[in-house]
């Protein structure tokens, strides 16, 4: 029995409820969509206030800093909300998932969505402790806020295109 047939094996009673259950693919599905709908809006909102305020004055990239801090909170829930839907999902059918190009990079667009608003939140710490126009903090929030829509948007299309592979 190879490694997958014994990951399968282990989590065939979750892939049985799961696949003869409306209500509970329904609800893993909506978790999971929804969460990418919170979590990338409030990030995505987010973004394109710092991209419109590191032009601004300084009054509105220090309003901006702090709204960027608040939208953390919600963003990391909706993000676990997310990974244990996707974990659902993943057992749901791991014979087909493990094996599929598009999951793992998906999984990838996930990690680098990750590692980019951890990049993002020392940026904004930089930022809080040095708001000047020089600060090179800027520069990389800039960029940073840039990649994580299109890793947001990536993320979600890969998703589209691994539900339908």
């Amino acid at each position: 029995m190879s490694v997958l047939q014994s990951i399968a094996s282990v989590v065939k009673p979750w892939q049985e409820l799961y696949s003869h259950s409306k209500v509970l693919t329904g609800a893993v599905l909506y978790a999971h969509v929804g969460g990418l709908l919170v979590g990338g809006g409030f990030a995505i909102a987010s973004d394109r206030s710092a991209l419109r305020a590191i032009k601004g004055s300084a009054a509105e990239r220090t309003h901006m800093l702090r709204e960027f801090t608040a939208v953390h909170r919600p963003v990391i829930l909706a993000l676990t909300v997310v990974v244990l839907s996707g974990v659902a999902l993943l057992l749901s059918d791991v014979e087909t998932f493990l094996v599929s190009p598009v999951y793992w990079t998906k999984m990838g667009l996930v990690l680098t969505l990750a590692a980019n608003g951890w990049l993002l939140m020392q940026s904004e710490r930089r930022l809080i402790t040095d708001p000047a126009d020089t600060n090179r903090a800027w520069v990389a929030l800039r960029r940073g806020s840039i990649a994580s829509i299109t890793l947001w948007l990536s993320t979600a299309l890969a998703g589209v295109i691994l539900a339908n592979s």
